[in-house]
This record gives C-alpha cells, sequence and structure tokens, in this order.
C-alpha cells in the first residue's frame, strides 16, 4: 500500500472537529494518553446499573470533547454525520442511536445485514441497507481518504495489528480525514498490542454505547436504552434459579465444513460474554479444559471426546442466525455421531441458535432474552425455536423479557 499522498501531506483536519491538541502533543497514536487508572475508574457491570458514561461531554467554546481509551479525548465542533466503521459493537451502536443510515463502511457488510436483519425484523420501523458499503477490514488507507468520513468508530489499536498500518499511519488519517474514536479489546479483554499497554483501559458494552452516545450528542437515546436494559435484567436476576438448580452450557461455532468445532467462555469478562454471563449458568467447558482454556476469553478447538467429557445440559450453537450454518443439519450432525449423540443437550433436544458474540445494545437484548429462555424455560418462558433462514421467532408480548415497541421508537425518535 503506497505511503505517498502528495495531496494530504499538510495538516487538512476537518474545521468543526478535531483531536485536542493536547492529545495529539501527548503521542495519542502511541498509546500514550490521558487516561485515568483503570483500576480507579468509575464503571458498571454487565448484570445492572447506570453507566457513568451517560454524562454530557464536556462543552467549551470550541466545541464538546469526549473520552475514552485507546484513543483519549477528542474535540468535536458538531455531531459526525458520515461514519467510518469496522465491527459489529460498533455498528449495532450506531443503528440504536439512530444514526444506521450514517455508516459508509464496516466489515463483511453481507454478514451483518443477513443477521441484524434477524432481530430488526421485530422492531417496527427500523430497517437496514449494508450490502453496498465498503467491507473495511482490513482498512485500506486510499479508501478511507476516498470516503472522507467525519469519524472512524474504529478502535485505533486494533487498526494497528493491519497489515500496513502503524501509528504514523493511524495519526495521518486522524489528523487529514478524521479522527479515531472506538474500543474494540474489551470484548475478551484481549492484551492490546505493542506500545498500548499502558494506557488501554476496558469498558463494559453499555459503557462503549455510552460514550458513543456523548460523540453524537445522544445521551437522552442512551438512557431510554438502558432503561429498557436494566428493566429486563431486574427480572432475569429476581428470576433465576439457585446456583444448584442451573444447567450446564456450551457456547460452540461449528465450522462451515463440519469438520471443526471451536468453544468459546461463557462467563468471562468483556461484552463478548454480555448476554451470557449475567445468566449464571455453568460452563461445561470451562470444567472439562480447565487451564487449558485460556485466560483471555478467546476460542478453544473441540473434538467429540473433549465435548462429551463437558457433556452440557444445553448446545448455544454460534452461526444459524447470519445465514452461515443450518441448525438442523447441525442437530443431524451430531445426532449421527457415534460420541456426540451421548451429550445430554442431544438426547434431551437442548441444542439453540445464537446470533453473535461481538454484540451492541439492540443484539445484547435479543440475545439476552433469547438464551434467557434456552436456559430456564420455566422461569422465563419456553425458547419457541429458531426457524433456519428465518427472523427472530415471535414471542407473545406477556413473554416478552422486554418491550420491542418501546425500542423502534427509541432507535426511530418516535419516543425516548
Amino acid at each position: 500500500m503506497s505511503k505517498d499522498y502528495p495531496d494530504h501531506k499538510s495538516p487538512t483536519r476537518r474545521d468543526y472537529m478535531k483531536y485536542s491538541g493536547a492529545a495529539v502533543a501527548g503521542g495519542l497514536l502511541a498509546g500514550c494518553v490521558n487516561q485515568s487508572d483503570p483500576e480507579s475508574a468509575p464503571s458498571r457491570t454487565d448484570s445492572g446499573g447506570q453507566s457513568s458514561a451517560t454524562a454530557e461531554p464536556t462543552a467549551g467554546d470550541d466545541g464538546y470533547s469526549v473520552t475514552m481509551s485507546p484513543a483519549g479525548t477528542v474535540e468535536f465542533e458538531s455531531v459526525p454525520q458520515n461514519v467510518f466503521t469496522i465491527l459489529g459493537h460498533h455498528v449495532d451502536m450506531l443503528v440504536a442511536l439512530g444514526r444506521g443510515d450514517a455508516i459508509n463502511a464496516m466489515h463483511a457488510p453481507g454478514y451483518h445485514q443477513s443477521l441484524y436483519q434477524k432481530f430488526l425484523h421485530r422492531l417496527d420501523g427500523v430497517s437496514i441497507d449494508w450490502e453496498d458499503l465498503y467491507s473495511s477490514w482490513p482498512p485500506s488507507k486510499e479508501e478511507l481518504y476516498e470516503l472522507d468520513s467525519d469519524v472512524h468508530i474504529a478502535d485505533p489499536a486494533k487498526v494497528a495489528t493491519a497489515e500496513g498500518w502503524d501509528n504514523s499511519s493511524l495519526r495521518e488519517i486522524g489528523s487529514n480525514v478524521g479522527p479515531w474514536f472506538g474500543n474494540t479489546l474489551s470484548g475478551t479483554h484481549q492484551d492490546p498490542p505493542s506500545g498500548w499497554s499502558d494506557t488501554y483501559e476496558y469498558y463494559t458494552l453499555w459503557e462503549i454505547f455510552g460514550k458513543l452516545a456523548e460523540v453524537f450528542r445522544e445521551g437522552e437515546r442512551y438512557g431510554a436504552f438502558s432503561s429498557v436494559r436494566d428493566s429486563m435484567m431486574e427480572t432475569i436476576a429476581a428470576g433465576l434459579p439457585p446456583e444448584g438448580d442451573r444447567p450446564s452450557a456450551a457456547l460452540v461455532l461449528f465450522s462451515t465444513s463440519g469438520e471443526d468445532v471451536w468453544g468459546y467462555k461463557m462467563n468471562h469478562p468483556g461484552y463478548y460474554a454480555a448476554h451470557t454471563r449475567p445468566l449464571g449458568a455453568t460452563d461445561a467447558l470451562a470444567d472439562a479444559v480447565g487451564d487449558g482454556y485460556g485466560d483471555d476469553g478467546r476460542n478453544i478447538t473441540l473434538d467429540s471426546e473433549l465435548l462429551l467429557e463437558a457433556d452440557p445440559d444445553v448446545l448455544l450453537v454460534l452461526g444459524p442466525m447470519a445465514g452461515s450454518h443450518n441448525l438442523d443439519e447441525i442437530r443431524s450432525q451430531l445426532e449421527n455421531d457415534e460420541v456426540t449423540r451421548k451429550l445430554t443437550a442431544v438426547k434431551q433436544g437442548r441444542i439453540f441458535a445464537q446470533g453473535a458474540r461481538r454484540q451492541g445494545p439492540i443484539l445484547n437484548l435479543f440475545q439476552t432474552e433469547m438464551t434467557a429462555k434456552q436456559l430456564y424455560p420455566d422461569e422465563f418462558g419456553e425458547w419457541p425455536g429458531y426457524v433456519d433462514g428465518g427472523p427472530y421467532p415471535e414471542i407473545p408480548a406477556e413473554e416478552q423479557l422486554f418491550d420491542r415497541q418501546r425500542v423502534a421508537d427509541i432507535i426511530t425518535g418516535e419516543k425516548q
């Protein structure tokens, strides 16, 4: 990738949006940002409580500023209108804030469209059209100049790991096009790349969402969304059975060839587990694999014998709702294998579809409801099942754990 940009060598930062001078001078893209101590920073857990991110952005004569690791403090003189993204959790947050039409790029737009259409089908008036967007991972510097985005909602520490990118490239785009603002490694509390470790801070899903709400001056929408979620979590917390009566479960992904299976931690810190951790089920894989499971919450490769050793009561399968897998075929495969047919989850017919681990507030609401029903049907109502290729199933209003119309109205701006 060429590093020669003769038309963009001089600083041409937009008049209405910029990094704060202090942040740039302090070496923002070298990981040297003015951050508070992560151990003392206020935060909320994924099981409830109000996020500290609901405070209004700091405002001054030149606009307002928002601070989040790893980008640091970023100044805005007006709300961004043209928005670059990469990963799904940021995309989800933008849709939730009523900014879905502002998105000009994302990684694998076809995949995300297929997945989100399943859930948004249940939200009246909320729609997406992402098929023709630029697929942004790994990002092309030339394309970023072409897109001319007001802000890049992407984690600069993550972008720094892409081929052809370094801190100089990040600084160039941040100065000449638009600032970086995003956090990705909080998904599993993954170790940041070299040069970013000292200042990288981890956030919950809802804290990141709150920070993006500050960028887009959507504190009211954020508060309304958080209220819906907190109400659901209060219902779930009150209805959970005692720990000794809870099932064991495993969260898995089958390869499209069917030859490999990967397992994921369900109770690990980070927003990847934001829909499973609060439900408190026993992670069957953690018990079976032990120390070999690793400390970063990332996937492990499974075989039939290891899965049988774990023997989960419930098997949660990623992929079918994105259209990349067929749940009926997976069930048949497990039932016909001489080892996996012995699994408790197979014998009891408790094999269920999941959406995705990289989630924002919309997916988190649906997936938390879905998983609560899959794990605890006696407490929260039977999961009606997912039909391959179809939308998120219809659930009677009295059995819903959150109000669909309320969420749709928040997104479309009808009510907050």
